[in-house]
């Protein structure tokens, strides 16, 4: 209780601070006078399609990205997987970047995040395809890795073939990963994916639980392991696939906020599911602050501040471990 107290009151702080820390100073109360639509119009514009879509998809994205490292970390009983291991984000950029090549995106406004989702999911039925149902966990893996491999071989030979440097540059700022200038269309169109996945990931805390006494442990206590399996596949899929849709590529959250929150939450995979959700989306919130407010005018990407944080937060816990066990 004291951990969910803790996160969730961190996260509505962050998230309040994002909604009303930006370029434009504008002063609490009429901020919130704003979002319902009273007051000054201009603020109104601010607030409601600048920063509320902005913030909302922020937490929905940190959200995902978090509950599916945890549930896939859970699942494979491994500290270093994370939800890009099967192939979902690179084969939802690859339909993004595919999307940007061939000026479809231009066609209408929606095209670029559709052919995101669409990509994600033919990558998911590629991935059942090359493990089958019943496959095993290192299979699921393999077959993950070479679904990710061929993505982003596939997404290299767009941007060496574009015969456009503005297009090629557009897919490059894009695979960045951003939240900036999104409307509540996104949020519209990536909440219900995401909700689906939220669902399927969130239910799976007993199947996980019982898999870290082993496979055959769990099946003895009636843990049916090609269900759950399948139920990570779309969840993951659906919450990751939406986010990488709606936001480009934004890497290292799934994989560090389970290990930042995994002591606390007493290595038990049925509370760090929802405990990395809330820390995934505080996280992603506070990097968006943090791209407003260091060289605003620059244009600063989220994926990028990520990976300059995830990185060595990473090594750091790397270097930890070893001494533990050391």
């Amino acid at each position: 209780m004291k951990l969910f107290i803790a996160l969730m009151t961190g996260t509505l702080a962050i998230f309040a601070l994002s909604l009303f820390v930006g370029y434009a100073a504008i002063p609490v109360p009429d901020g919130l006078a704003a979002l319902f639509g009273v007051g000054d119009p201009l603020f109104e514009t601010v607030m409601r399609e600048i920063r509320l879509p902005r913030t909302l998809l922020a937490a929905m994205v940190g959200a995902s990205l978090g509950l599916s490292g945890a549930a896939m970390q859970g699942f494979l009983r491994n500290p270093l997987a994370e939800p890009g291991l099967i192939g979902v984000s690179g084969a939802a950029a690859l339909g993004a970047v595919i999307a940007l090549q061939t000026g479809f995106a231009a066609a209408f406004f929606l095209a670029l995040p559709l052919s995101a989702l669409l990509f994600a999911a033919g990558a998911v039925g590629l991935i059942l395809l090359l493990a089958g149902p019943r496959g095993a966990s290192l299979t699921l893996i393999l077959a993950g890795i070479a679904v990710s491999a061929f993505a982003a071989a596939l997404t290299a030979l767009a941007l060496n073939l574009s015969p456009n440097p503005y297009a090629a540059s557009e897919i490059v700022f894009w695979m960045m990963g951003s939240v900036a200038d999104r409307a509540m269309t996104h949020v519209w169109l990536a909440f219900p994916i995401m909700a689906l996945g939220w669902l399927a990931l969130a239910t799976l805390g007993r199947g996980l639980d019982a898999l870290t006494l082993g496979e055959d442990a769990a099946e003895a206590l009636g843990v049916s392991l090609t269900r759950l399996r399948l139920q990570l596949l779309f969840g993951t899929a659906a919450a990751v696939g939406a986010a990488t849709a709606v936001a480009g590529a934004v890497g290292f959250v799934g994989l560090i906020v389970p290990h930042l929150l995994r002591r606390f939450a007493q290595g038990q995979p049925s509370t760090l599911l929802w405990a990395s959700a809330l820390g995934g989306a505080a996280m992603v919130l506070a990097a968006d602050l943090a791209v407003r407010l260091i060289l605003p005018e620059r244009d600063l990407k989220l994926g990028v501040v990520m990976a300059l944080v995830g990185a060595p937060l990473f090594l750091h816990l790397i270097y930890k471990t070893r001494r533990e066990i050391a």
